[in-house]
């Protein structure tokens, strides 16, 4: 029994996937597809940077779901692995917009025009550089929900991702993450500010969900051929009105990696795929249950991985 993950922001790199587009015509296509549909050469940015460029969130997202779709599409083609015979879909934040349009609950234009809408959303919720994220590490949820609520009078931070045990991501402004990050340095408590520029997933992302909730119900959602599982309540789904819900809700809430996992695991899963650029979710994958395989596809050497399944 085998399950599919699509990862989210942080996986990007300046040249993924050229290995994949050089070789296959196919991408290329997809490529040429998603340049008409934002208006703009998403593939110099993917493949020439700079990296600064590719880390703004409203490219970022749509160029890792174009590299993760592409992927999916080689792995269709060019294996005899049938990923709709996967146990579940799921990704990591936008990896659930991957997730869905390869279950074929959203067409491919639509989906990476929904992500840079999305990104751009998400980017101006918060004054660039106001607010942030801080990975927190070696500790689970009800320790930092203590802490939260011993300084609610001196900072209001957010669970933002539960992503593993002992990883934790929390949002916040900039002034209440560094409050938060003097009394984890107190605590010995190890943390990590991370290199993004707004604080994803918490209450603040308030102006994003209004406008993805006229976008998202404004698009056509089909019944997913593949159950996926949402960040919101680490449940699998393929209803189009249930998905299309919990992604409004998404923007706001926090992603429940952890227990997605867990859940998944639970119904059987033995080995998770991870398909995208970098192997990000296998590294939580493994924190949480190490006795599960994982497998990275994002390159040609990787497809031979899949032969064993």
């Amino acid at each position: 029994m085998f399950s599919v993950l699509f990862p989210g922001q942080g996986s990007q790199s300046v040249g993924m996937i050229k290995e994949l587009y050089e070789n296959f015509d196919y991408v290329k296509d997809l490529f040429h597809e998603a340049n008409e549909a934002l208006g703009l050469s998403i593939e110099k940015i993917i493949f020439e940077g700079p990296k600064e460029l590719l880390d703004e969130t409203e490219n970022t997202q749509p160029a890792i779901f174009l590299t993760s779709f592409s992927i999916f599409n080689v792995i269709k083609k060019e294996t005899s692995l049938d990923l709709n015979k996967a146990n579940f879909f799921a990704g990591h934040s936008l990896g659930e917009y991957s997730a869905l349009a390869c279950a074929e609950a959203i067409n491919f234009t639509d989906t990476i025009k929904l992500l840079k809408i999305r990104g751009k959303a998400m980017q101006n919720s918060v004054p660039k550089n106001e607010g942030g994220m801080v990975a927190v590490l070696g500790i689970e949820v009800d320790k930092i929900n203590e802490i939260f609520e011993n300084n609610f009078e001196n900072f209001k931070c957010y669970l933002a991702n539960d992503n593993s045990n002992g990883q934790i991501v929390i949002s916040g402004k900039n002034n209440d993450l560094n409050k938060l990050i003097d009394e984890l340095k107190k605590l010995n408590i190890k943390n990590i500010k991370l290199p993004v520029s707004a604080p994803f997933h918490c209450d603040l992302m308030k102006p994003a969900t209004d406008v993805m909730k006229k976008e998202i119900t404004n698009t056509k959602f089909s019944k997913s051929k593949n159950l996926v599982i949402s960040n919101v309540n680490a449940k699998p789904s393929n209803d189009p009105e249930i998905i299309k819900n919990l992604l409004v809700e998404q923007i706001e809430k926090p992603v429940r990696w952890r227990e997605s996992i867990l859940n998944m695991i639970n119904a059987g899963n033995k080995i998770f795929i991870e398909i995208g650029p970098g192997k990000v979710l296998s590294g939580l994958v493994k924190r949480i249950d190490r006795k599960v395989e994982t497998i990275q596809v994002n390159n040609i050497h990787d497809l031979n991985n899949l032969k064993k399944l």
